[in-house]
């Protein structure tokens, strides 16, 4: 029953993140982030359109007049790989900038969740935390990207791809759980090789928090709010339902 229902329980910690944020003490640490996203999205816009015009203006004159309906097979073809490119490519930069001030989000959280209280927290100690983060954020990528190369060229090959293009999407929405739980879970020293057993332990929860994560990042500008609101969430998911801190030993 519990492992039936927990899909729906994953894709409550959502909603419950995005409550948490708006609440006093944690919006100083979604300003900073908001808006270097948003410029980083709007550059990526930006970018994404010049690059579609310049392919396009440099594949169309090339065809023959008979294959002009080929034009109509090509828009939105490479209109769908820009769109994934750019979707990718801003989650995976969106949270490397963003990692500092997400872990000190992450840890806000849970301390409330606990019932715990920290010192206020100052520039010095977001600073000094930069390299453990972006250290992290480096290790997701490392395993993030090979599987994601190897998905995309699957989808090439036809027959395959039938198979392929479902798993890629699988695989987004697991990447949207991995990104948002290692928060909290870097910030309880629990190693990155060891959250994910767990989460594949507690697949239905762990994929049902990262499918309206996932669908949520597929939406401009809706992407960065739902950057912060799952951030807290997927510390709430694993504050209640996780292994829990382990000690400094």
């Amino acid at each position: 029953m519990t492992q039936a229902i927990a899909p729906l329980r994953g894709s409550g910690y959502l909603r419950e993140g995005w409550q948490r944020i708006r609440q006093p003490g944690l919006r100083r640490f979604l300003v900073i982030p908001l808006l270097l996203n948003l410029a980083l999205f709007l550059a990526l816009i930006g970018w994404g359109a010049r690059q579609f015009n310049y392919w396009m203006d440099r594949l169309m004159p090339h065809l023959p007049d008979w294959a002009a309906f080929v034009e109509w097979l090509l828009w939105p073809l490479f209109a769908l790989v820009v769109l994934l490119v750019l979707f990718f490519g801003f989650s995976m930069l969106a949270n490397l900038i963003a990692s500092p001030f997400y872990g000190f989000l992450a840890e806000k959280v849970a301390e409330q969740e606990r019932g715990l209280v920290s010192p206020p927290t100052g520039w010095r100690e977001i600073v000094m935390v930069v390299p453990r983060s972006l250290g992290r954020e480096c290790r997701k990528i490392v395993y993030y990207l090979p599987r994601l190369i190897g998905l995309l060229l699957l989808t090439l090959i036809p027959v395959v791809n039938l198979v392929a293009s479902p798993l890629l999407l699988v695989f987004g929405v697991w990447m949207m759980a991995v990104q948002y739980i290692d928060y909290q879970a870097d910030n309880d020293q629990v190693g990155f090789i060891d959250m994910l057993r767990w989460m594949r332990g507690h697949r239905g929860v762990s994929l049902g928090f990262g499918l309206p994560v996932y669908v949520g990042m597929l939406i401009p500008l809706v992407n960065l709010l739902v950057m912060p609101s799952a951030v807290a969430g997927s510390t709430l998911l694993w504050v209640r339902e996780g292994p829990g801190p382990r000690s400094a030993a």
